[in-house]
Protein backbone atom coordinates (compact mmCIF):
# COMPACT_ATOMS: atom_id res chain seq x y z
CA UNK A 1 0.00 0.00 0.00
CA UNK A 2 1.27 3.92 -0.70
CA UNK A 3 2.29 5.84 2.37
CA UNK A 4 0.21 8.87 2.70
CA UNK A 5 2.67 11.66 4.37
CA UNK A 6 1.16 14.05 7.15
CA UNK A 7 0.39 17.61 5.78
CA UNK A 8 -0.37 20.10 8.09
CA UNK A 9 -1.15 16.56 10.50
CA UNK A 10 -3.52 14.83 7.97
CA UNK A 11 -2.44 11.21 7.86
CA UNK A 12 -5.03 10.04 5.58
CA UNK A 13 -8.19 10.44 3.90
CA UNK A 14 -10.57 7.40 3.91
CA UNK A 15 -14.34 7.14 1.66
CA UNK A 16 -16.18 6.81 4.66
CA UNK A 17 -17.28 8.70 7.70
CA UNK A 18 -15.22 7.99 10.93
CA UNK A 19 -16.59 6.74 14.39
CA UNK A 20 -14.67 5.05 16.35
CA UNK A 21 -10.70 4.58 16.28
CA UNK A 22 -8.49 1.84 18.56
CA UNK A 23 -4.98 1.26 19.09
CA UNK A 24 -3.81 -2.06 18.07
CA UNK A 25 -0.50 -2.33 18.24
CA UNK A 26 2.13 0.14 19.62
CA UNK A 27 2.13 1.30 15.76
CA UNK A 28 -1.29 0.22 14.41
CA UNK A 29 -4.55 1.88 13.96
CA UNK A 30 -8.04 0.90 13.48
CA UNK A 31 -10.65 3.43 12.20
CA UNK A 32 -14.13 2.59 11.48
CA UNK A 33 -17.52 3.98 10.52
CA UNK A 34 -19.70 3.65 7.24
CA UNK A 35 -22.72 5.64 5.72
CA UNK A 36 -25.19 3.57 7.23
CA UNK A 37 -28.09 0.66 6.33
CA UNK A 38 -29.43 2.78 3.50
CA UNK A 39 -28.53 2.49 0.18
CA UNK A 40 -26.01 5.50 -0.27
CA UNK A 41 -22.75 4.19 -1.71
CA UNK A 42 -20.88 5.10 1.26
CA UNK A 43 -19.27 2.03 2.69
CA UNK A 44 -19.51 0.33 6.17
CA UNK A 45 -16.26 -1.26 8.01
CA UNK A 46 -13.07 -0.79 9.14
CA UNK A 47 -9.15 0.08 7.87
CA UNK A 48 -5.87 -0.06 9.68
CA UNK A 49 -3.11 1.65 9.32
CA UNK A 50 0.79 1.24 10.23
CA UNK A 51 2.33 4.22 11.88
CA UNK A 52 6.00 5.50 11.74
CA UNK A 53 8.07 8.58 11.70
CA UNK A 54 10.36 9.51 8.76
CA UNK A 55 12.53 11.93 10.72
CA UNK A 56 10.58 14.97 9.81
CA UNK A 57 6.74 13.78 10.48
CA UNK A 58 4.24 10.83 11.08
CA UNK A 59 3.46 8.83 8.18
CA UNK A 60 0.68 6.05 7.55
CA UNK A 61 0.22 3.00 5.81
CA UNK A 62 -2.67 1.29 4.85
CA UNK A 63 -2.32 -2.25 6.06
CA UNK A 64 -5.92 -3.40 5.79
CA UNK A 65 -9.44 -2.70 4.88
CA UNK A 66 -12.05 -4.61 5.86
CA UNK A 67 -16.15 -3.92 5.20
CA UNK A 68 -18.94 -5.30 7.18
CA UNK A 69 -21.95 -5.38 4.69
CA UNK A 70 -24.80 -2.68 5.65
CA UNK A 71 -23.70 -2.45 9.48
CA UNK A 72 -21.89 0.66 10.40
CA UNK A 73 -18.86 0.33 12.51
CA UNK A 74 -19.88 2.55 15.33
CA UNK A 75 -17.89 1.76 18.32
CA UNK A 76 -14.67 -1.25 19.06
CA UNK A 77 -12.06 -2.22 21.47
CA UNK A 78 -9.31 -4.17 21.17
CA UNK A 79 -7.11 -6.52 23.62
CA UNK A 80 -3.43 -8.26 22.89
CA UNK A 81 -2.74 -11.05 25.52
CA UNK A 82 0.83 -11.64 23.55
CA UNK A 83 -0.08 -14.68 21.62
CA UNK A 84 -2.86 -12.58 19.91
CA UNK A 85 -5.15 -9.58 19.56
CA UNK A 86 -9.02 -10.13 19.29
CA UNK A 87 -11.04 -6.64 18.25
CA UNK A 88 -14.88 -6.17 19.10
CA UNK A 89 -16.84 -4.29 16.83
CA UNK A 90 -20.41 -2.63 17.63
CA UNK A 91 -22.82 -3.53 14.23
CA UNK A 92 -26.39 -2.50 14.62
CA UNK A 93 -27.51 -4.48 17.73
CA UNK A 94 -24.82 -7.13 17.72
CA UNK A 95 -21.21 -6.91 18.86
CA UNK A 96 -18.80 -9.01 16.12
CA UNK A 97 -15.56 -10.37 17.35
CA UNK A 98 -12.64 -10.29 14.56
CA UNK A 99 -9.68 -12.43 15.53
CA UNK A 100 -6.55 -10.69 14.18
CA UNK A 101 -3.91 -13.11 12.36
CA UNK A 102 -0.19 -11.34 12.12
CA UNK A 103 2.26 -12.94 9.77
CA UNK A 104 5.85 -11.26 8.18
CA UNK A 105 5.58 -10.82 4.73
CA UNK A 106 8.12 -9.97 2.08
CA UNK A 107 7.18 -6.84 0.23
CA UNK A 108 8.86 -5.19 -2.67
CA UNK A 109 9.62 -1.52 -3.03
CA UNK A 110 6.57 -0.82 -5.01
CA UNK A 111 4.75 -2.01 -2.18
CA UNK A 112 3.31 -5.56 -3.76
CA UNK A 113 3.52 -8.22 -1.40
CA UNK A 114 5.34 -11.81 -2.12
CA UNK A 115 2.96 -14.41 -3.30
CA UNK A 116 4.12 -17.52 -1.37
CA UNK A 117 5.51 -15.64 1.90
CA UNK A 118 4.77 -16.35 5.25
CA UNK A 119 6.88 -16.01 8.60
CA UNK A 120 9.28 -14.18 6.80
CA UNK A 121 10.13 -17.45 4.74
CA UNK A 122 10.32 -16.94 0.78
CA UNK A 123 12.04 -18.70 -1.93
CA UNK A 124 13.74 -16.49 -3.71
CA UNK A 125 16.77 -14.15 -2.63
CA UNK A 126 16.98 -10.29 -2.14
CA UNK A 127 16.24 -9.79 -6.51
CA UNK A 128 13.35 -11.10 -8.29
CA UNK A 129 14.32 -14.82 -9.50
CA UNK A 130 14.17 -14.60 -13.69
CA UNK A 131 12.85 -17.27 -15.52
CA UNK A 132 15.93 -19.38 -17.39
CA UNK A 133 14.55 -18.35 -20.88
CA UNK A 134 14.09 -15.01 -19.84
CA UNK A 135 18.17 -14.71 -18.51
CA UNK A 136 19.11 -16.59 -21.75
CA UNK A 137 17.32 -13.79 -23.80
CA UNK A 138 18.85 -11.29 -21.38
CA UNK A 139 22.38 -12.90 -21.81
CA UNK A 140 21.95 -12.36 -25.88
CA UNK A 141 21.32 -8.32 -25.35
CA UNK A 142 24.49 -8.12 -23.13
CA UNK A 143 26.80 -8.38 -25.49
CA UNK A 144 25.24 -4.87 -27.27
CA UNK A 145 24.13 -2.74 -24.20
CA UNK A 146 26.79 0.32 -23.69
CA UNK A 147 27.77 0.94 -19.99
CA UNK A 148 25.19 3.35 -19.31
CA UNK A 149 22.22 1.07 -20.60
CA UNK A 150 23.82 -1.52 -18.40
CA UNK A 151 23.83 0.18 -15.22
CA UNK A 152 20.68 1.56 -15.95
CA UNK A 153 19.31 -2.21 -15.83
CA UNK A 154 21.00 -2.79 -12.57
CA UNK A 155 19.36 0.18 -11.27
CA UNK A 156 15.51 -1.70 -12.52
CA UNK A 157 16.85 -4.53 -11.06
CA UNK A 158 17.69 -3.28 -7.61
CA UNK A 159 14.17 -1.84 -7.80
CA UNK A 160 12.87 -5.23 -6.86
CA UNK A 161 14.31 -5.74 -3.76
CA UNK A 162 12.55 -6.85 -0.74
CA UNK A 163 11.81 -5.54 2.65
CA UNK A 164 9.82 -7.83 5.53
CA UNK A 165 6.22 -5.89 6.51
CA UNK A 166 3.94 -7.27 9.35
CA UNK A 167 0.64 -8.22 7.48
CA UNK A 168 -2.76 -8.07 9.64
CA UNK A 169 -5.48 -10.67 8.33
CA UNK A 170 -8.85 -10.12 9.94
CA UNK A 171 -11.26 -13.15 10.30
CA UNK A 172 -14.50 -12.82 11.78
CA UNK A 173 -15.85 -15.12 14.63
CA UNK A 174 -18.05 -14.87 16.92
CA UNK A 175 -21.22 -12.47 17.47
CA UNK A 176 -23.75 -11.88 20.04
CA UNK A 177 -26.51 -9.62 20.80
CA UNK A 178 -25.81 -6.87 23.39
CA UNK A 179 -28.97 -4.26 22.72
CA UNK A 180 -32.55 -5.42 23.38
CA UNK A 181 -34.50 -2.20 22.97
CA UNK A 182 -37.67 -2.59 21.18
CA UNK A 183 -37.01 0.18 18.49
CA UNK A 184 -33.64 0.25 16.95
CA UNK A 185 -31.48 -1.50 19.31
CA UNK A 186 -27.87 0.05 18.86
CA UNK A 187 -24.73 -0.77 20.64
CA UNK A 188 -23.53 2.35 21.98
CA UNK A 189 -20.16 1.52 23.49
CA UNK A 190 -17.68 -1.69 24.20
CA UNK A 191 -14.78 -1.81 26.55
CA UNK A 192 -12.72 -4.57 27.50
CA UNK A 193 -11.01 -5.11 30.78
CA UNK A 194 -7.11 -4.76 31.03
CA UNK A 195 -6.44 -8.38 32.19
CA UNK A 196 -8.51 -9.36 29.28
CA UNK A 197 -11.10 -11.13 30.95
CA UNK A 198 -14.34 -9.68 30.90
CA UNK A 199 -15.54 -6.92 28.30
CA UNK A 200 -18.78 -4.20 28.95
CA UNK A 201 -21.54 -3.52 26.60
CA UNK A 202 -24.09 -0.50 26.57
CA UNK A 203 -26.24 0.39 24.42
CA UNK A 204 -29.98 2.41 23.51
CA UNK A 205 -32.51 0.11 26.41
CA UNK A 206 -30.09 1.47 29.06
CA UNK A 207 -28.57 -2.09 30.27
CA UNK A 208 -24.77 -2.50 30.94
CA UNK A 209 -24.10 -5.94 29.91
CA UNK A 210 -20.72 -7.86 31.11
CA UNK A 211 -19.11 -10.83 29.19
CA UNK A 212 -16.70 -13.36 30.14
CA UNK A 213 -14.25 -12.32 27.44
CA UNK A 214 -13.24 -13.76 24.85
CA UNK A 215 -15.81 -16.26 25.08
CA UNK A 216 -19.02 -13.94 24.81
CA UNK A 217 -20.74 -15.66 27.99
CA UNK A 218 -23.07 -13.72 29.89
CA UNK A 219 -21.95 -12.64 33.47
CA UNK A 220 -24.47 -9.68 34.58
CA UNK A 221 -27.38 -7.89 32.86
CA UNK A 222 -27.50 -4.49 34.55
CA UNK A 223 -30.60 -2.29 34.29
CA UNK A 224 -28.38 0.92 35.06
CA UNK A 225 -29.47 3.37 33.26
CA UNK A 226 -33.34 4.79 32.13
CA UNK A 227 -31.67 6.37 28.97
CA UNK A 228 -29.24 5.13 26.62
CA UNK A 229 -25.58 4.51 27.51
CA UNK A 230 -22.95 6.67 26.23
CA UNK A 231 -19.86 6.02 27.47
CA UNK A 232 -17.37 3.23 30.25
CA UNK A 233 -14.46 2.20 31.03
CA UNK A 234 -12.74 0.06 33.66
CA UNK A 235 -10.76 1.38 36.57
CA UNK A 236 -6.93 -0.05 35.94
CA UNK A 237 -7.39 -2.93 38.11
CA UNK A 238 -10.50 -4.57 36.04
CA UNK A 239 -12.83 -4.36 39.28
CA UNK A 240 -14.85 -1.38 38.86
CA UNK A 241 -16.68 -0.05 35.82
CA UNK A 242 -17.75 3.98 35.23
CA UNK A 243 -20.64 4.63 33.58
CA UNK A 244 -22.47 7.46 32.06
CA UNK A 245 -25.85 7.85 30.35
CA UNK A 246 -28.01 10.12 28.65
CA UNK A 247 -29.95 10.21 31.81
CA UNK A 248 -27.61 12.66 33.66
CA UNK A 249 -26.02 9.81 35.73
CA UNK A 250 -22.89 8.67 36.37
CA UNK A 251 -22.52 5.09 38.55
CA UNK A 252 -19.11 3.28 39.63
CA UNK A 253 -20.65 -0.66 39.99
CA UNK A 254 -18.78 -3.50 41.19
CA UNK A 255 -17.27 -6.07 38.65
CA UNK A 256 -17.94 -9.48 40.25
CA UNK A 257 -21.24 -8.74 42.00
CA UNK A 258 -22.66 -6.49 39.22
CA UNK A 259 -23.66 -4.12 42.56
CA UNK A 260 -23.36 -0.40 42.69
CA UNK A 261 -20.86 1.36 44.29
CA UNK A 262 -21.97 4.42 44.32
CA UNK A 263 -22.97 7.65 42.09
CA UNK A 264 -21.09 10.61 40.83
CA UNK A 265 -22.31 14.01 41.88
CA UNK A 266 -21.35 17.35 41.39
CA UNK A 267 -22.45 21.01 42.42
CA UNK A 268 -23.53 22.02 39.10
CA UNK A 269 -23.30 25.70 38.64
CA UNK A 270 -26.36 28.02 38.95
CA UNK A 271 -28.59 25.13 39.26
CA UNK A 272 -28.08 24.46 34.99
CA UNK A 273 -28.60 21.02 33.52
CA UNK A 274 -25.61 19.19 32.15
CA UNK A 275 -25.21 16.08 30.86
CA UNK A 276 -21.59 13.81 30.82
CA UNK A 277 -20.21 12.84 27.03
CA UNK A 278 -17.24 10.97 27.93
CA UNK A 279 -15.08 9.48 30.76
CA UNK A 280 -11.97 7.74 31.15
CA UNK A 281 -9.82 6.48 34.05
CA UNK A 282 -6.04 8.19 34.46
CA UNK A 283 -3.26 5.38 35.34
CA UNK A 284 -0.36 6.62 36.74
CA UNK A 285 3.40 5.27 36.86
CA UNK A 286 3.48 5.77 40.56
CA UNK A 287 -0.03 4.64 40.70
CA UNK A 288 -1.24 1.45 38.87
CA UNK A 289 -4.72 0.94 41.22
CA UNK A 290 -5.74 5.56 40.28
CA UNK A 291 -9.28 7.24 41.48
CA UNK A 292 -8.27 9.88 39.41
CA UNK A 293 -11.60 9.86 36.80
CA UNK A 294 -11.32 12.32 33.65
CA UNK A 295 -15.50 13.06 32.63
CA UNK A 296 -16.48 15.65 29.99
CA UNK A 297 -19.34 17.26 30.95
CA UNK A 298 -21.67 19.63 28.24
CA UNK A 299 -24.11 21.84 29.54
CA UNK A 300 -27.88 21.53 28.11
CA UNK A 301 -28.16 25.22 27.57
CA UNK A 302 -25.66 26.67 24.78
CA UNK A 303 -25.10 29.85 26.60
CA UNK A 304 -23.49 28.02 29.64
CA UNK A 305 -20.14 26.39 29.64
CA UNK A 306 -19.06 22.90 29.15
CA UNK A 307 -16.29 20.98 31.66
CA UNK A 308 -13.10 18.92 31.26
CA UNK A 309 -13.20 17.66 34.97
CA UNK A 310 -10.63 15.84 36.86
CA UNK A 311 -12.57 13.65 39.46
CA UNK A 312 -11.32 11.95 42.88
CA UNK A 313 -14.04 9.05 42.72
CA UNK A 314 -12.82 7.82 46.37
CA UNK A 315 -13.94 11.12 47.83
CA UNK A 316 -16.84 11.94 44.84
CA UNK A 317 -15.36 15.15 44.44
CA UNK A 318 -14.01 16.87 41.15
CA UNK A 319 -10.34 18.07 41.50
CA UNK A 320 -9.69 20.47 39.01
CA UNK A 321 -11.64 21.22 36.05
CA UNK A 322 -11.36 23.19 32.53
CA UNK A 323 -14.08 25.34 30.94
CA UNK A 324 -14.95 25.81 27.22
CA UNK A 325 -17.74 27.82 25.59
CA UNK A 326 -18.88 24.79 22.74
CA UNK A 327 -19.90 21.83 23.10
CA UNK A 328 -17.58 18.59 24.22
CA UNK A 329 -17.15 15.38 22.59
CA UNK A 330 -14.30 13.00 22.10
CA UNK A 331 -11.59 12.18 25.19
CA UNK A 332 -8.33 10.17 25.56
CA UNK A 333 -5.92 9.45 27.99
CA UNK A 334 -2.28 8.75 27.63
CA UNK A 335 -1.17 5.53 29.12
CA UNK A 336 1.79 7.13 31.31
CA UNK A 337 -1.51 9.26 32.65
CA UNK A 338 0.75 12.42 32.27
CA UNK A 339 -1.45 14.00 29.02
CA UNK A 340 -5.26 14.34 28.23
CA UNK A 341 -6.78 15.26 25.02
CA UNK A 342 -10.12 16.81 24.28
CA UNK A 343 -12.32 17.03 21.32
CA UNK A 344 -14.43 19.31 20.49
CA UNK A 345 -18.40 19.28 18.81
CA UNK A 346 -18.45 22.81 16.23
CA UNK A 347 -15.15 23.82 15.57
CA UNK A 348 -13.55 20.21 15.41
CA UNK A 349 -10.70 21.91 17.38
CA UNK A 350 -8.25 19.81 19.21
CA UNK A 351 -6.36 20.21 22.53
CA UNK A 352 -3.61 18.20 25.00
CA UNK A 353 -3.29 19.25 28.44
CA UNK A 354 -1.15 18.11 30.79
CA UNK A 355 -3.26 15.71 33.21
CA UNK A 356 -2.09 16.44 36.75
CA UNK A 357 -2.80 20.63 36.42
CA UNK A 358 -4.79 20.68 33.53
CA UNK A 359 -2.67 23.51 31.78
CA UNK A 360 -3.01 23.57 28.23
CA UNK A 361 -0.39 21.67 26.27
CA UNK A 362 -1.29 21.88 22.34
CA UNK A 363 -4.44 24.07 20.46
CA UNK A 364 -4.70 22.58 17.20
CA UNK A 365 -7.73 25.51 15.86
CA UNK A 366 -9.98 23.90 13.15
CA UNK A 367 -7.80 20.22 13.19
CA UNK A 368 -11.49 18.84 11.29
CA UNK A 369 -13.89 20.98 9.61
CA UNK A 370 -16.48 18.93 11.33
CA UNK A 371 -17.21 17.61 15.43
CA UNK A 372 -13.94 15.03 16.27
CA UNK A 373 -15.36 11.50 16.89
CA UNK A 374 -12.39 9.88 18.42
CA UNK A 375 -9.02 10.70 20.16
CA UNK A 376 -6.21 8.11 21.06
CA UNK A 377 -2.64 8.92 21.91
CA UNK A 378 0.02 7.02 20.46
CA UNK A 379 1.49 4.58 23.36
CA UNK A 380 4.50 4.96 25.47
CA UNK A 381 4.21 1.34 26.90
CA UNK A 382 5.00 -1.19 23.75
CA UNK A 383 4.08 -4.34 22.96
CA UNK A 384 6.61 -4.13 19.75
CA UNK A 385 8.54 -1.97 17.95
CA UNK A 386 8.17 1.83 18.82
CA UNK A 387 7.74 4.49 16.67
CA UNK A 388 11.13 6.67 17.09
CA UNK A 389 10.13 10.60 17.37
CA UNK A 390 11.08 13.69 18.57
CA UNK A 391 7.60 14.19 20.50
CA UNK A 392 7.04 13.46 24.19
CA UNK A 393 2.96 12.76 23.49
CA UNK A 394 1.53 12.15 20.17
CA UNK A 395 -2.59 12.09 19.67
CA UNK A 396 -4.35 10.32 16.49
CA UNK A 397 -7.85 12.24 15.93
CA UNK A 398 -10.50 11.29 13.76
CA UNK A 399 -13.88 12.87 12.31
CA UNK A 400 -16.79 12.01 10.26
CA UNK A 401 -15.29 14.23 7.78
CA UNK A 402 -13.28 11.41 6.71
CA UNK A 403 -9.68 12.33 7.75
CA UNK A 404 -7.31 10.94 10.12
CA UNK A 405 -5.27 13.21 11.79
CA UNK A 406 -2.08 13.32 14.33
CA UNK A 407 -1.37 16.13 16.98
CA UNK A 408 2.49 16.24 18.49
CA UNK A 409 3.99 17.88 21.31
CA UNK A 410 8.03 18.47 21.09
CA UNK A 411 10.17 16.99 23.41
CA UNK A 412 10.68 20.08 26.13
CA UNK A 413 14.39 20.63 25.99
CA UNK A 414 15.35 21.11 29.95
CA UNK A 415 18.66 22.16 31.16
CA UNK A 416 20.88 19.41 33.24
CA UNK A 417 20.72 19.81 36.98
CA UNK A 418 24.69 19.57 36.69
CA UNK A 419 24.62 23.29 34.57
CA UNK A 420 22.26 24.42 37.09
CA UNK A 421 24.61 23.94 39.93
CA UNK A 422 27.97 24.91 37.81
CA UNK A 423 26.00 28.31 36.62
CA UNK A 424 24.74 28.82 40.46
CA UNK A 425 28.71 28.56 41.70
CA UNK A 426 29.63 30.61 38.72
CA UNK A 427 26.94 33.32 40.05
CA UNK A 428 27.92 33.70 43.54
CA UNK A 429 31.76 33.39 42.89
CA UNK A 430 31.06 36.21 40.27
CA UNK A 431 29.13 38.37 42.80
CA UNK A 432 32.48 37.67 45.12
CA UNK A 433 34.79 39.21 42.93
CA UNK A 434 32.60 42.27 41.85
CA UNK A 435 32.11 42.95 45.62
CA UNK A 436 35.87 42.67 46.33
CA UNK A 437 36.31 44.86 43.19
CA UNK A 438 34.01 47.43 44.31
CA UNK A 439 35.12 47.52 47.94
CA UNK A 440 31.49 46.18 49.07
Amino acid sequence: MPTRRSKGGLLARVNFPLYTLQMLTSRHILVGGGGGSSKTGVANGFEIFELFHDGVQFVAEEVTRHETGLSVVMNCASHNNGKRTVIVAGQESHCQMYNVNMKIVSVENNGEVIKGTEGGKESGGLLRQRKKSERENKQEEGDNITKTERIQKISDSNSYVRHKKLQLIIKPADSVQTDFSVSEPLQRIVRVSPSGDCMATGGTDGHIRLWKFPHMTKIHDIKSHSKEIDDMDFSPCGDILATIAKDGKAFLWNVSSGKKEKELTWAVPDGSKYMYKRLRYRVTEEAKSSSQLFMLTNATLSKKPSFLQLWDVHTDSVLKSVPYKETLSALAVSDNGRFVAVGTMFSGNVDIFIAFSLRRALHVQGAHSMFVTGLEFLPTKHDGPAITSNTEAAVVSISVDNRICIHSIPFRHTVPFWVVIVLIVLSIFGAFVACSWLGI
